[in-house]
């Protein structure tokens, strides 16, 4: 007896977001973006690097805002008018931050990413919050270190205060 032919494709599909930055697209997995919200008032710190904005507010809870740009060394990018805040789930660094926000330059699209279409950029430099930079499906982006996000402003708060 002829063991059944396997006729299933293995297609394993990530929902996730391109989430448009000053000068680049973010790449994230919908697990990671609790929630994409209009821009709302942000709370200045006083004496805080130029990457932390200020802290939102989202579902009553206190939310630091960052720049991913100017994390990586960039000019700081302003509001404009599509921009959003993107809410992250963070990967539990610290129970302390379970979320930290990012400023979109417009609204995030929904990207079905396969393991066929998504191919890792060799000849693109990683800078400190990059994980890495793709190519899917035709598009350049960049995966965001969000560990690594999560760390240096636990950091900034542990060192500053």
């Amino acid at each position: 007896m002829r063991a059944p032919q396997r006729i299933e494709k293995k297609i394993e599909e990530v929902a996730s977001l391109l989430i448009p930055l000053q000068g680049r697209m973010l790449l994230a997995p919908n697990v990671t973006i609790a929630e994409i919200v209009p821009v709302a008032q942000v709370i200045p710190v006083e004496n805080a690097p130029a990457w932390y904005l200020g802290n939102c507010t989202w579902r009553e809870q206190t939310i630091p805002l960052l720049s991913f740009e100017v994390m990586n060394g960039e000019d700081k990018p302003g509001v404009a008018q599509r921009s959003r805040f993107a809410v992250i789930n963070t990967t539990g660094v610290n129970e302390s931050l379970p979320f930290i926000a990012i400023l979109t330059q417009g609204l995030p699209r929904l990207a079905r990413v396969t393991e066929e279409e998504i191919t890792e950029r060799e000849d693109a430099d990683n800078k400190p919050f990059e994980l890495m930079h793709v190519s899917w499906a035709g598009e350049e982006a960049v995966i965001p270190n969000v560990e690594a996000m999560e760390r240096a402003f636990l950091d900034y708060l542990h060192h500053d205060h």
